[in-house]
């Protein structure tokens, strides 16, 4: 089995937020006039250079440090002003400075959220240079209503995370890693034993959510304009969950007294996890003895299935330096420039060009970048957030639910907010 060898302290931020992350809100302060009012086009679109306002939720000294030292470098060599502000509330933020017609320039978006600031007229539409070369997955993760509204930042994805000496003592090898569901289940089994399970997972649709991609569902169609929770493929997906912890061999976080996945594998209340690459923050600085391995998750009826968490680097429909913001945003998404990002706080670059670098630097992710090529994002559509949220509270009872009537209620109160 191959062990892990290279561990990063840093979490990344967007994949333990949720994707509620950026909720409506009002009163409070919004963005002062300062670096977003009059500032005018790119030195090289032919304009004077301008004053930029960027607004981050940064995981730390890291992060900031390394969007500041970036954002200084092209600033210098274009001759523009870019302010880095760290936001202590994002979504909250955010919204004060739409509502209030002064936002930040260029922000960090969670995917899920762009449909709904696409549609309510908050987001200046782009495509940084060299689009082609993001990953597709995460080109259509930004994408609402046939339009790709942002540049990919960086992304993360979920894989299996196994305890390597837990595997070991059940006599399991390498060539025992599941590549299928019903491996997946078989090994779940051999490795419970007292108090450990086999696998534990946070509850929700950002975990069960794999197995329905697996199965070849979805929570909305292809053109996320009608729910499709009670197809038989989603039902089918959630089953499969419903049915191991029926067994015994999954559980929930919460079932073993752990807070999230990654508590539970840390603590060896779980053998095995499905958690994203921020894991190894975690791991590092709460478990460091404990050696793990990482695979991709293994596939469903329907082949590789996993999901994508990621944000984009949004621009201000009312930013009067847009053509400065899609500069920066070009110097910002690089290979090279995420390289360097990947370097410093851990995240996984969203330009397909830099994947070998980053996987020769980084070996032990190359099962959450390989996730790239297949993985599925957020529910992307407007006015979701109360009805996933929802769906989220049913899921936290999955063992004893009624699946049919779980998901038929998920469609009748998504098909609510669709017609809107």
């Amino acid at each position: 089995m191959k062990h892990r060898t290279r561990r990063l302290s840093t979490l990344v931020a967007f994949g333990l937020t949720s994707t509620l992350a950026i909720a409506a809100c009002g009163g409070g302060e919004g963005f002062d006039d300062e670096g977003s009012g009059d500032g005018a086009a790119a030195t090289d679109g032919g304009g004077e250079p301008g004053s930029l306002v960027m607004l981050i939720a940064s995981s730390g000294d890291a992060e900031t440090d390394a969007v500041e030292e970036a954002t200084a470098a092209w600033a210098e060599e274009s001759g523009n002003e870019v302010e880095v502000r760290v936001a202590s509330d994002m979504g909250q933020e955010l919204a004060q400075g739409f509502a209030g017609g002064n936002p930040p320039d260029i922000f960090y978006l969670d995917a899920a959220q762009v449909a709904e600031q696409a549609n309510a007229g908050n987001l200046y539409e782009y495509e940084a240079e060299e689009n082609d070369d993001f990953f597709p997955a995460l080109q259509e993760a930004f994408t609402y209503d046939g339009t790709q509204w942002c540049a990919p930042k960086d992304f993360s994805t979920l894989a299996l995370q196994i305890n390597t000496a837990k595997w070991e003592e059940a006599g399991l090898t390498d060539d025992d890693i599941p590549t299928t569901y019903e491996e997946l289940a078989t090994v779940a089994e051999t490795l419970t034993e007292g108090d450990t399970t086999g696998l534990v997972i946070s509850p929700g649709i950002d975990r069960a959510g794999a197995f329905v991609v697996g199965h070849g569902g979805w929570w909305l169609n292809e053109e996320g304009t009608e729910p499709t929770g009670a197809s038989q493929e989603v039902l089918d997906g959630l089953s499969y969950v419903q049915d191991n912890m029926a067994e015994g061999h999954f559980a929930y976080a919460g079932d073993v007294d752990a807070g999230w996945g990654g508590e539970a594998f840390g603590t060896e209340r779980a053998a095995m996890t499905i958690e994203g690459n921020w894991i190894r923050g975690a791991m590092s600085n709460d478990y460091p003895d404990v050696d793990y391995t990482v695979a991709e998750l293994p596939e469903g009826p329907a082949g590789p299935g996993t999901l994508l968490f990621t944000q984009c680097w949004g621009i201000a429909d009312a930013s009067s330096n847009q053509e400065a913001a899609v500069e920066l945003v070009n110097h910002l998404t690089t290979p090279e420039q995420q390289l360097e990002f990947a370097e410093a706080f851990g995240v996984m670059p969203s330009r397909q060009a830099a994947t070998d670098d980053y996987t020769e630097s980084f070996p032990d992710d190359e099962p959450f970048i390989a996730g790239g090529d297949y993985g599925r994002g957020p529910i992307n559509a407007p006015g979701m957030g109360q009805v996933v949220a929802d769906l989220n509270s049913q899921l936290e009872g999955i063992a004893n639910a009624n699946l049919q009537q779980v998901m038929e209620s998920f469609d009748s109160n998504a098909q609510a907010v669709l017609e809107q």
